[in-house]
């Protein structure tokens, strides 16, 4: 059953036409995209994660077939599918290991299924790395060769691109960089999943602001954070500041110090150009005035901590996608293995009209 659709008018389409779905926990994300990055309809279903992997996957490929057909195109011209899902994974296999958020979803031959569903090629991703391979394609970093992002969430995910390649790794684990280790005490705090100590999203996430803030609140019982106990949301740690609360404002610089440190350790092996941030946790992002302060201390501490020439020409921003950038990154990554397979030349990423 779709939660969500949206039939845009849609440009001239410039063929052909990619497919991407971005599994999330509670809904999948799915949306047509053509060869010059543009979204020509895209649609959700409920991810409905009891019912097993094979029967979302059946349930995609319904979806697409409806969106072909709202589109009154021909179905050849959609010639490869993306394919993006939580973490962890064996790319290389096509297997959803053992992700977090979908138990019911272990150890599945998931990429072939919805390849056999489909009958198209499917190329598998990461989700933190869709979002980036969205943002790099046709978002706030479209005029780079490299970029960072960060995805702010329940954790933090990541995503690494150099010179238009997706840092995926020997074990399907590259670009975690929300397991980078930014407090290296033996009593640091535990990483949302409870894999590690010290772990940028222990101190960074939505999970780890709001476990923080549960800590400070005793010391401080004027705050308007006092008293919510497991009530507590990250969202109510940004309405908070807002209105003023001191404490709030403190934990939210706090996390942007935090932020830094892991911005500074990636840029300086790395030395992309362009970090971006994005995911739910954006304080309002920078048209407000508390997620723009967010934003310029992050900055700010990155300067302090960074090489002064590294800094200068290192831009931070938050992403521009917002929720679309998953099925993005998934359909502009099918797109790149299309173009590979066909032994063609890939259009430049940075430059190609959005």
């Amino acid at each position: 059953m779709s939660v969500s659709q949206n039939l845009m008018e849609p440009p001239t389409p410039k063929h052909p036409l990619f497919l991407g779905v971005d599994v999330g926990g509670t809904s999948i994300k799915l949306g047509v995209v053509d060869d010059a990055g543009r979204t020509l309809v895209q649609t959700a279903i409920e991810t409905e994660e009891p019912r097993g992997p094979e029967d979302a996957m059946r349930r995609v490929a319904e979806a697409a077939q409806r969106l072909m057909g709202q589109l009154d195109l021909s179905p050849t011209l959609l010639v490869q599918a993306g394919l993006g899902t939580p973490g962890s994974m064996d790319l290389e296999g096509g297997m959803i290991v053992e992700p977090p958020n979908h138990p019911h979803w272990r150890n599945f031959p998931i990429r072939d299924t919805l390849a056999r569903f489909l009958a198209l090629p499917v190329t598998y991703i990461n989700d933190a790395n869709a979002a980036a391979f969205g943002e790099y394609w046709v978002g706030v970093g479209r005029r780079y060769r490299s970029m960072i992002m960060l995805t702010l969430g329940t954790g933090v995910g990541g995503g690494i691109i150099v010179d238009g390649h997706l840092v995926n790794g020997a074990n399907s684990f590259g670009s975690e960089c929300g397991h980078l280790i930014v407090d290296s005490r033996p009593d640091a705090r535990l990483c949302v999943w409870g894999g590690g100590r010290g772990h940028l999203e222990a101190y960074a996430s939505a999970s780890g602001v709001v476990a923080r803030a549960q800590e400070a609140v005793a010391s401080e019982p004027g705050s308007r954070l006092a008293g919510l106990g497991d009530r507590l949301t990250a969202k109510q740690i940004y309405v908070a500041a807002t209105d003023g609360d001191v404490l709030a404002r403190r934990l939210i610089m706090e996390t942007a110090d935090y932020l830094a440190i892991g911005i500074t350790s990636l840029v300086h092996c790395i030395d992309p150009g362009l970090v971006v941030l994005g995911g739910a946790m954006n304080f309002g992002g920078a048209s407000d005035p508390v997620g723009a302060d967010f934003l310029s201390r992050v900055i700010q501490a990155f300067r302090e901590l960074s090489f002064p020439h590294v800094a200068e020409r290192t831009q931070i921003e938050f992403a521009s996608l917002g929720g679309d950038a998953g099925y993005l990154g998934a359909a502009g990554s099918a797109r790149v293995d299309y173009y590979r397979r066909r032994g063609q030349p890939l259009p430049d990423l940075a430059t190609e009209p959005t």
